[in-house]
């Protein structure tokens, strides 16, 4: 992270800040660095962590003692909170006065969106630019991103009511960059980073259901066709014992191909798959995949699985 001067419209160069906010908290201005603790106490810190968070979006002082003290404001919260940013400035821009990145604004305060170089705005002007690229293009710009976005926002700053609102949304972004890469990666044939990419989204949140798709059109590709019908069952049940919905289409599509050709392997595993095609299965009557053995008869499908089942589900010893 390194700072920049940038020029202003009138031709005057401003000092900008650089401010890393994804992980903790960090100032950098030229080779001078301040950290969250070099920033004033607890409350100054989070004055600029809120409206860091807002970047040029002014926030009024009202809004600011509600989201410091919630409903335990004290009755001199106005003026505490003008104290607060008074010391907050003469830690962030020694010398400066009114003219660094915080400024005032009408019954409240912004910090200034064109002297600061925020690595929250990073990522997210690289998610949008992805949205908009070819797959090539965006798959490189989403791994650039998710590298960035490898550390939970303001890492070091206690729980509140404020902050969980603001990680909620960037845990949101960062899984949308992450499905965004596993699609992305599934189509230019990346197939085993895509289902790593699928599992890591999954185990945050087991219903998005674009992430099941990846995972099960990734499997079925890579030729892991055992370990993609195991998935699809386990796709199948939670969504819908959660949401009372099928997969969908696209992934009941592949599980059906990787039936099939499971069924065609001539294993002990696959004549029972080939059975349970015939007697319940997408392609009982209807076309077999070329070059297969011709189905079995539905009273040998019968036998088939029922010698399968009481082997399978023998006592041991």
């Amino acid at each position: 992270m390194s700072a920049v001067n940038v020029r202003s419209a009138a031709g005057t160069t401003k000092a900008r800040l650089a401010v890393q906010v994804i992980g903790p908290l960090a100032v950098r201005q030229g080779n001078r660095v301040l950290t969250s603790r070099e920033l004033g106490g607890p409350r100054q810190r989070q004055i600029l962590e809120i409206l860091l968070l807002q970047l040029g979006t002014p926030v009024s002082k009202h809004r600011l003692v509600d989201l410091l003290w919630g409903g335990r404001a004290p009755a001199a919260a106005l003026t505490t909170l003008e104290s607060y940013v008074s010391v907050l400035r003469r830690h962030l821009q020694p010398g400066e006065c009114r003219s660094g990145p915080l400024k005032t604004t009408n019954g409240g305060y912004v910090m200034d969106a064109s002297m600061v170089e925020l690595d929250l705005s990073r990522f997210d002007r690289l998610l949008e630019a992805a949205r908009q690229a070819a797959a090539p293009e965006a798959h490189s710009l989403l791994r650039r991103a998710l590298d960035m976005a490898s550390a939970p926002l303001l890492g070091d700053e206690p729980d509140s009511e404020w902050l969980e609102c603001q990680r909620n949304a960037y845990t949101a972004r960062v899984t949308e960059a992450r499905v965004l890469s596993a699609e992305t990666g599934l189509e230019l044939g990346r197939c085993p980073e895509s289902v790593a990419q699928a599992r890591r989204v999954l185990a945050g949140d087991p219903l998005h259901e674009r992430a099941w798709t990846v995972l099960v059109l990734g499997l079925e590709r890579s030729g892991r066709h055992v370990e993609g019908l195991q998935e699809y069952d386990r796709c199948r049940r939670i969504l819908g014992e959660e949401l009372g919905c099928a997969p969908a289409p696209a992934v009941q599509a592949a599980y059906g191909r990787m039936l099939q050709a499971t069924a065609t392997t001539g294993s002990e595993l696959g004549l029972a798959l080939s059975a349970l095609l015939v007697l319940h299965g997408p392609c009982g009557d209807t076309e077999w995949l070329p070059g297969a053995p011709p189905p079995l008869a539905r009273e040998e499908a019968a036998t088939v699985l029922q010698a399968f089942l009481g082997r399978t589900l023998a006592p041991a010893g």
